[in-house]
């Protein structure tokens, strides 16, 4: 793998240690002898550099021959150095992970260099330096908890073991097929499952993406009808046509290619929210509804999405498009009402630019959390509404019959919205 990614080591000092190790492990020398013979690694990580697709990276590897790819204080200073090389550098940081977790003949002393580690990644994150981490079999204990979680994409091998409890310690009754990267993409913790034939040309992509900040995008021009409604209710209902252009044809028509970040880190995706990063001459992130009521996960995703194109100077383009948030027991248990003004203040603190196009319903505050101040257009068969006609007839008491008249009074057609100041124009239909 390394040499397909062209890597060359750091020679870094390392310092020695007791034959035994910190805390006079019986044995633990002549187990380190074995592991270097059988490995041909002097410890459990390599640190480098690589050009991968054009980019310049540093590279950690991990060597699980090595006794299982463990933690000690040695892989501390390893890891530590090759991050601390890439601040100097201004380069990202690929991890490729393989490891059991912490060095048990190294007591505490091993269990703490999560903890250097962790640092090193806060630090070279605050940089605003990218951070993939590529999860090889296994992936378990604070190797996941560290490097493999904490970076900014988060890669896969398919099949592999991933998980915080190893295979050894987890309850017995666990079922096994919790703890792979097939189930972390299901709950969002991992973002795509690479093969390892496709990890260089994926990492090439991601790298690309990822260090190419650049000025605001400009709004997509408009897929569907050019024709502006004549009524409120018309305007709704061109917004909710089956036939309407949705966001994955917005996002195909705007960018060469693209690749998505998955899930909200914490056990949650919403199939109807894509967010990720495209190439149009260069790289902008987005985050996109495609007409579903957006869950809590959804919003968690795009604010996760927002903070890191943010962090990365990457401009960002959302796409809305709902009827609103989620509003059943399962989305207040999951933190609907959190996890909207998560990404309000995501987009409100965001210093790269925000462009927001309304591309079919707008629906109250669940699109407005998608929405730029001063920076939103709509097409021409959209609508943005502080809710729907048929919630605006119930909040208010009225006959549900009321509806079509409501939306007119609720001047939710783009032209009432550029009128109004919420909307800046309605752009036009793509030649």
């Amino acid at each position: 793998m390394l040499e397909l990614l062209g890597f060359a080591d750091f020679q870094v000092d390392m310092s020695p240690e007791p034959e035994d190790g910190p805390i006079g492990w019986p044995g633990y020398g002549e187990a380190v002898r074995a592991a270097v013979a059988r490995s041909g690694a002097s410890e459990s990580v390599r640190v480098g550099t690589a050009r991968i697709g054009g980019v310049d990276a540093v590279v950690i590897a991990f060597e699980f021959k090595f006794l299982g790819g463990s933690l000690g204080r040695r892989t501390g200073d390893r890891i530590e150095y090759a991050f601390h090389r890439a601040r100097e550098l201004g380069v990202p940081v690929v991890s490729l992970v393989a490891t059991g977790g912490s060095r048990m003949q190294q007591g505490m002393r091993a269990l703490t260099q999560l903890q250097r580690v962790a640092r090193e990644i806060a630090l070279t994150r605050a940089a605003g330096i990218p951070q993939i981490s590529v999860l090889l079999d296994p992936t378990t204990g604070g190797g996941w908890a560290t490097l493999g979680a904490g970076a900014d994409v988060v890669l896969a091998a398919p099949g592999a073991q991933v998980g915080f409890g190893g295979s050894r310690v987890r309850p017995a009754d666990a079922p096994a097929e919790a703890y792979t990267a097939e189930a972390k993409l299901a709950w969002g913790q991992v973002d795509q499952i690479v093969a390892p034939s496709e990890l260089p040309e994926a990492l090439g992509r991601w790298l690309r993406l990822l260090s190419s900040p650049g000025a605001a995008a400009e709004p997509p021009a408009a897929l569907g009808s050019a024709d502006l409604p004549s009524s409120g209710w018309d305007a709704v209902q061109a917004a909710r046509s089956a036939s309407r252009p949705r966001a994955g044809a917005y996002l195909d028509a705007y960018f060469g290619w693209r690749a998505e970040i998955r899930g909200d880190r914490a056990g949650g995706v919403d199939e109807g929210v894509l967010c990720g990063f495209g190439w149009r001459g260069r790289a902008i992130a987005y985050a996109a509804q495609c007409g579903t009521a957006t869950t809590p996960a959804g919003f968690r995703t795009a604010a996760r999405l927002i903070r890191l194109a943010d962090r990365l100077g990457i401009p960002v383009l959302t796409l809305i498009d709902t009827p609103g948030a989620a509003n059943d027991a399962a989305a207040e248990r999951d933190g609907a009402g959190p996890a909207i003004a998560s990404l309000f203040e995501a987009v409100a603190l965001a210093k790269v630019p925000i462009t927001s196009l309304v591309i079919g319903e707008g629906g109250s505050g669940g699109a407005l959390a998608f929405a730029a101040p001063g920076s939103t257009w709509i097409t021409p068969d959209a609508y943005f509404s502080v809710t729907s006609p048929e919630a605006a007839a119930a909040i208010l008491k009225l006959d549900p019959a009321q509806a079509p008249a409501i939306a007119s009074q609720l001047r939710l057609r783009p032209q009432d919205l550029v009128e109004l100041g919420v909307a800046r124009a309605v752009v036009p239909r793509r030649p």
